[in-house]
């Protein structure tokens, strides 16, 4: 007998489809069988194949940019084809790196692992041992978790160390000591997990120690998100950081030794916090008064680190923001603080230079200051950088290139990425729309450049944990919308951290629904302008954006033709209770608090969903491998649209894990079936049957 996956629809607080919170359950995975056979079924015709098969083989190109990092002296890298879907791992020199056809040299082959070991392989992260040894651990994941399994491997050998270090699967971290100890945080063992299902303490596991026998130098309260540390090399002796992660936005720092804690820094807790040598760079979250100075939010404060610990709080103000002037984030290489701008959207990097006398401070020369860069340091380690820094530049229309500045030199180019799309007759033109308190929200807007009434857009944006969301060139869009005559539209409403943290406050908590506005706005002023009308209009967002998605459906459902919400959060009540959910508590609030309840359930589209409206069509997809936002949300709000008679479908990969899929040729065949329902639905005909 067949499951009836659509029972009475009941009060928002008795909830009728808690059985598909179960991931694994019988019931459960009935549902989500039939339920993603239907959806391809429906939508999975003959241009889902094309378009799928396509797009795989753009992302399998061999011309790929395959990006690197430096570690003892060679680069590594990552690779993924279509003969290497769960990829090589890899390395070569750097001058090697600057040929079109590198030598490489195949470190760890996770496609054969995986066939040997009967095991849904990928590999998540490494941690080299600093210098030239050739030890590291290599976290293993079970089709794209965030858990991962860990082992300890040879580079000279390119084999796994027998009796190394090895810990089964958990939510870990780990940190090399020396080449026989390691700091070690993980969820793994009894009263070893946060309620967010993150590591609780930090233990110090010696070579041939047992892991439950490894001492706990350091844990928080269960109720903190996490436990972690880093070890910092770049002064005369090794620091060990010891971090408190109170929630995503507020920390307690400790310095110590391998013996544990020994000084907390007399610090705000809302800050983002980097050592280098004798120097601490802090930037601020809130207004900090000091010393009888009052530090502006998102400044960025420096000191000397031994001053600092001796008492010294006349901090030298190294970055000042403005109205839309906000830092993206810094790091230290060679002695040098790099900070990575946004000025009204445009990228800009500044190079400070502590010294006794002063801080120094000058342009990162010879990047453009539109579309999207990106700056990092190339060396994996600060100790063992020498200042050598990669950029990838990009925008909507043009592929990437990844330049490499060495020392003060000009960036040179080391790869380009191919045009996957042709991009003739498009144009890239920013707009502003004005949402409901009078806010400007910034927009992108990519497509032709006639503007007809008519066209099909594809709108999507995040607006969560101060995320910056950037203009980058996709090989989806360009190839599956743009170059069909689409036009795509990416909107930074607030919530994210284009503008700093006003504009992620304004969005954040109970100003969710405020974001929410924004986007509704966007798509308005798309009509006002005459680019289209609301039933051309189709948008997705994952994650944070789910929410986001589901909230277009419930509130203004009367300005979109079609809606594609993949891997979401939708369900506010419960979602402290699934999977991570608790650690993001602080970007949205407790649901078991009556009062931040009382905002939450304005969002909380599972429970705001009700029957009788005019409610767009909408695909709700998710992974089951996804370990940190519970594929619940998505089968829950499909269940329910359902069981209310409107039309919702469904789509569950097997694997994926908090993305698209495992592999190119799954993440080709989730995006491509997303794409097919939102033309189908905006009436965009495909080019095939």
């Amino acid at each position: 007998m067949a499951i009836d996956d659509r029972p009475t629809i009941a009060a928002p607080d008795d909830d009728p489809y808690l059985w598909l919170e179960e991931i694994e359950g019988e019931r459960a995975l009935d549902f989500v069988d039939r339920q993603s056979r239907r959806t391809l079924e429906v939508f999975g015709g003959r241009q889902f194949e094309m378009d799928r098969d396509t797009l795989a083989a753009i992302y399998d190109r061999s011309d790929n940019i395959p990006y690197v990092t430096r570690h003892g002296g060679l680069v590594y890298n990552l690779w993924k084809d279509a003969k290497n879907p769960r990829g090589l791992w890899r390395r070569t020199t750097l001058a090697d790196f600057r040929k079109a056809e590198p030598d490489w040299e195949t470190l760890l082959d996770i496609d054969r692992l995986a066939a040997e070991e009967d095991k849904d392989w990928l590999l998540n992260w490494t941690q080299p041992l600093p210098g030239n040894n050739p030890r590291v651990i290599v976290a293993l994941s079970r089709g794209g978790s965030d858990a991962v399994t860990l082992r300890e491997f040879d580079l000279d050998t390119k084999t796994f160390v027998a009796d190394g270090f090895t810990l089964p699967e958990a939510k870990s971290g780990t940190e090399w000591i020396d080449a026989d100890t390691l700091l070690l945080s993980s969820a793994l063992g009894e009263g070893m997990a946060t309620t967010s299902g993150y590591a609780r303490t930090v233990r110090l596991w010696r070579r041939g120690e047992p892991v439950e026998r490894a001492p706990v130098l350091f844990e928080v309260p269960a109720d903190r998100m996490a436990a972690n540390c880093s070890v910092d090399d770049t002064g005369p002796t090794p620091r060990m950081w010891f971090i408190d992660r109170i929630d995503f936005f507020n920390l307690n720092l400790w310095l110590g030794t391998e013996a544990g804690p020994r000084t907390k820094l007399d610090l705000p807790t809302d800050i983002w916090l980097e050592a280098h040598k004798d120097w601490l760079a802090v930037k601020l979250r809130g207004a900090w008064t000091i010393a009888g100075k009052t530090h502006a939010p998102d400044s960025v404060l420096g000191i000397s680190l031994s001053a600092f610990l001796a008492g010294d709080r006349n901090f030298t103000t190294v970055f000042e923001p403005g109205p839309r002037r906000a830092l993206q984030g810094f790091f230290w290489t060679a002695g040098k603080l790099v900070l990575s701008v946004l000025d009204e959207l445009r990228p800009q990097f500044e190079i400070c230079t502590p010294s006794a006398s002063g801080w120094t401070r000058e342009r990162l020369r010879g990047l453009p200051e539109i579309g999207v860069v990106d700056v990092w340091r190339l060396d994996r380690r600060e100790a063992e950088s020498n200042g050598d820094l990669l950029a990838n530049v990009q925008d909507p229309v043009t592929p990437s290139s990844l330049l490499l500045i060495e020392g003060v030199a000009s960036p040179a180019i080391l790869k380009q990425a191919p045009k996957t799309f042709s991009a003739d007759g498009l144009i890239v033109t920013r707009h502003e729309a004005i949402s409901v308190d009078g806010e400007r929200i910034p927009y992108v807007q990519t497509g032709p450049a006639a503007e007809t009434g008519d066209a099909p857009v594809y709108m999507s944006a995040y607006g969560g944990f101060g995320f910056a969301v950037k203009p980058f060139y996709s090989s989806a869009l360009g190839k599956l919308w743009l170059e069909r005559g689409g036009t795509t539209v990416q909107a930074n409403i607030r919530g994210g951290g284009e503008f700093g943290t006003r504009w992620h406050d304004a969005g954040r908590y109970a100003g969710k629904r405020l974001a929410h506005d924004d986007f509704a706005a966007v798509a308005a002023d798309l009509v006002k302008r005459g680019v289209t009308r609301a039933s051309r209009i189709a948008a997705e967002g994952g994650s944070n954006g789910g929410i986001l998605i589901t909230n277009m459906l419930v509130r203004y459902p009367q300005r979109f033709g079609a809606l594609f919400c993949t891997i979401p959060l939708i369900d506010m009540r419960r979602y402290t209770k699934l999977l991570a959910g608790a650690s993001w508590i602080a970007e949205y609030g407790d649901p078991d608090k009556p009062a931040e309840w009382e905002w939450l359930k304005t969002y909380s589209a599972y429970h705001a969903a009700t029957p009788g409206h005019n409610y767009p069509p909408i695909l709700i997809a998710t992974t089951r491998r996804d370990d940190r936002v519970h594929p619940g949300h998505a089968r829950k709000m499909a269940a329910k649209l359902q069981a209310m008679g409107y039309e919702a479908h469904f789509y569950e990969p097997a694997a994926g894990g908090h993305g698209y899929g495992k592999d190119n040729r799954e993440r080709a065949g989730f995006i491509a079936l997303g794409y097919t329902f939102l033309r189908n639905k905006i009436g965009w005909a495909d080019n095939a049957a």
